[in-house]
């Protein structure tokens, strides 16, 4: 009976939401406008609103369409105290999602009071709004609803994995790993996983450390004395590469656009980025660093002796027990894996194959495939300390300081999620998506990927994270 009470709250509870009143005040009334426009997902009517009451923002409506289907639209939660009249703060959750944000709208004080600024800003989930925590029986129940759901209306395909203590507890694979052949996936699915392959970056380096071989406070030159800017070399370590406070800097944008298959090698991604300068001081902030991650795989392969991509295959995926696991060219046939389909710049909801922005292969930065079964492997081992002894395993993964609220490790999140402490990385890409969470103390490990654009697959395991029995 609880169960099914918990599910008819959590059905009607978007209903709830349209209590909660807007001031009657100009700003008020164009927060009210904007939502019903948005939330309604028309292209053509949010259009119109924006060139009458936004028109600075017209340009930008296909950009805000692919928002509106990645959130599915916003409930208002709540009006803050700090609104006036041309001005208007709120909380409102996305409809698709657990996921919070604070909405600012700023109108201009004369009629027609056009929107002269807007803003929505993810946040935490305010105490004030908390998730009731479910029974193992009844997270399944209610996963069970969900996928069903959302997979019916193609906001999910791919695979989802809880276990607990080591034994999936529910496991299932929703729709297509090739929509032209119509070829199912299966719990046997390869997916690309992006960023998480980070993890394993992390794992290797920190198994070099324990053996001596590397030291955490090393410059970048030691291992790679050939450098091309000697700057970053003698100033960045193999901590802040692990941390993203090196300054090194992203490689995603036009310049790889431009040269993505001509990137095969490690060497060939530091020809072309190698002389870029710092973007600031190594350890003076935080930001995340698809090119350090880069690095850390070239010190793998100089600190082993093996390239990197062999190096992670013997010490941590054959240690783990992961068949399925691996980092293969693109022109390379691997069995079981899914197509990646994107609906970014498709209209009217469309998607296609992401062919066209995959790398040539995937690197230390990320870009590898896993299957679901995999990471729960890998997460075990790395549980077990068979990856790294217990110090450096709660080194890896212990959030460090100068890092966004202490939240970064080395290569893993490590963050509170409703109470419960959880460590692990996601990742995500046009027509990929992943997430791997390991909770300790609960004994619980959260895998989901997808094959769609982000947050498929994160949407689902913060549904399931927020919700774990204490």
């Amino acid at each position: 009976m609880r169960t099914k009470l918990l599910l008819l709250l959590l059905a009607l509870s978007v209903a709830g939401f349209a209590q909660v009143q807007l001031p009657d005040t100009p700003a008020g009334r164009q927060m009210g406008a904007w939502l019903q426009a948005f939330d309604g997902g028309d292209r053509a009517a949010f259009l119109a609103f924006l060139e009458k009451n936004y028109p600075s923002r017209a340009k930008n409506v296909d950009r805000d369409m692919d928002f509106r289907k990645m959130t599915g639209g916003f409930d208002l939660r709540k009006v803050e105290d700090a609104s006036t009249p041309t001005k208007v703060v709120a909380l409102v959750q996305e409809r698709d999602s657990d996921q919070f944000a604070r909405m600012t709208v700023e109108v201009a004080a004369v009629d027609p009071y056009a929107i002269t600024q807007m803003g929505i800003r993810a946040i935490p989930r305010p105490a004030e709004f908390p998730l009731s925590k479910f029974s193992q029986g009844e997270l399944v129940t209610a996963l069970k609803a969900k996928l069903q759901k959302d997979s019916a209306a193609g906001n999910f395909s791919g695979d989802v994995l809880l276990a607990s203590r080591g034994k999936p507890v529910f496991e299932e694979a929703y729709g297509l790993a090739d929509r032209e052949k119509r070829t199912p996936n299966t719990l046997n699915t390869r997916f690309r996983i992006g960023s998480m392959n980070k993890m394993f970056t992390a794992v290797a380096v920190l198994q070099l450390v324990q053996q001596g071989k590397v030291n955490l406070g090393d410059p970048l030159g030691k291992y790679l004395p050939d450098y091309p800017n000697k700057d970053v070399a003698s100033k960045v370590t193999v901590q802040h590469l692990l941390t993203h406070t090196g300054g090194t800097g992203d490689f995603f944008g036009p310049e790889f656009d431009a040269h993505r298959l001509e990137l095969k090698t490690f060497d060939d991604y530091v020809k072309l980025y190698g002389n870029r300068p710092l973007r600031f001081e190594p350890g003076s902030k935080w930001e995340y660093s698809n090119y350090g991650f880069l690095l850390l795989g070239l010190i793998v392969e100089k600190a082993s002796g093996q390239s990197y991509y062999d190096y992670v295959r013997d010490h941590i995926y054959k240690v783990a027990g992961m068949t399925s696991t691996g980092s293969e060219p693109e022109d390379t046939h691997v069995a079981n894996l899914s197509t990646g389909y994107t609906g970014m710049g498709v209209k009217d909801g469309g998607m296609r194959p992401n062919g066209d922005t995959l790398p040539y292969r995937g690197t230390s930065a990320g870009g590898g495939y896993s299957t679901v079964d995999d990471l729960l492997r890998f997460a075990d081992a790395l549980q077990a300390n068979k990856l790294l002894n217990a110090q450096y395993t709660e080194m890896l993964t212990t959030g460090k300081p100068g890092t966004p609220d202490n939240s970064y490790a080395f290569g893993f999140e490590d963050r509170k999620v409703n109470g419960v402490r959880c460590f692990g990385h996601g990742g995500g890409a046009p027509g990929m998506n992943g997430m791997l969470q390991v909770c300790p103390a609960t004994g619980y490990v959260v895998a989901v990927l997808s094959n769609l654009d982000p947050p498929a697959a994160t949407r689902v395991a913060d549904f399931m994270l927020n919700r774990l029995p204490q």
